[in-house]
């Protein structure tokens, strides 16, 4: 057992995506609590396609990509909210909106600009590909995130659960909620190099989601989530490497397994736990009603 998890330590690349693999699971759960407290998970889905044409640009121009994919996400966002706020359109419609209008955007600048841009990469990762050099960004922007969140929890917390009181209350709604779209479009990019564009959506709702069946408090959520993310991410690198299978696929489908058992074992709101706890109470209160006097 011993050799079998130390084998895979031999090789470099796998020790860099062990690591970025648990940086992103912890930094994913943590921003993906505060889009699902918010009923806003599939915003993720938005800014992760959203940074294409960022992409396409930055590498046209010779820009940092990943600058350009911040500054793409960061304008989706926001034009998410131009949208919602000046118009009847719901927020989900305009999500999806401006997901398939950036997305279509993307692939039509990466196209005619006759981009290298190895768009498969991008939109399926390549986990085994880290460089020393992704890691510390990646741990950086980890860093950086997790610093603001713990420094203005407060603040977060009261703005996602009711931003009207919080406005009301004189906290800085805007900026707050500008804070909180960069730190989605960070760990967005922090996590591309991992598991692509296209699952980066699983990374952040997956493990917050999971824990949100199973705590009640947003912390706890945050430190759950980020302990499924952290034993998803490892345990996929793992399968991936002696079933030889994609590493972003294998992590993804061991976060949806962790879903579906809290869906269905969740001691409060399981879909067979809930049926068992309910039958008990209506015994113990038959009971409790058959012995009154």
């Amino acid at each position: 057992m011993l050799t079998w998890l130390i084998e895979p330590l031999g090789f470099e690349f796998m020790r860099n995506a062990i690591a970025i693999g648990i940086l992103i699971g912890i930094l994913s759960a943590v921003i993906g609590s505060y889009l699902i407290v918010q009923h806003m998970g599939l915003l993720g889905d938005v800014v992760a396609h959203a940074v294409l044409p960022g992409l396409a640009i930055a590498f046209y121009i010779g820009m940092d990509i990943f600058l350009g994919a911040f500054i793409a996400g960061t304008i989706s966002t926001f034009v998410v909210a131009w949208i919602q706020t000046h118009s009847k359109i719901k927020v989900d419609t305009a999500m999806a909106l401006v997901f398939s209008g950036f997305l279509a955007l993307g692939v039509m600048l990466i196209t005619t600009l006759k981009s290298k841009l190895d768009l498969h990469s991008f939109l399926f990762g390549d986990i085994l590909g880290v460089t020393t050099a992704d890691l510390w960004r990646t741990l950086i922007i980890a860093i950086a995130v997790l610093a603001c969140v713990i420094i203005f929890y407060r603040e977060l917390i009261f703005y996602c659960f009711d931003p009207l009181a919080s406005k009301a209350m004189g906290l800085p709604v805007h900026f707050i909620h500008f804070g909180l779209m960069a730190g989605i479009t960070l760990t967005i990019i922090a996590s591309m190099q991992s598991v692509g564009v296209v699952l980066v959506v699983s990374l952040l709702t997956g493990p917050a989601a999971t824990a949100y069946l199973l705590v009640k408090e947003l912390h706890l959520m945050m430190g759950l989530g980020a302990i499924v993310g952290v034993i998803a991410s490892v345990s996929g690198m793992y399968v991936s490497y002696y079933q030889n299978v994609p590493s972003g696929s294998a992590i993804v489908l061991i976060i949806s397994g962790f879903f579906l058992l809290a869906l269905l074992f969740s001691p409060s709101q399981g879909i067979l736990t809930k049926r068992t706890v309910t039958r008990r109470t209506k015994t113990l209160l038959s009971k409790i009603k058959a012995n009154k006097p």
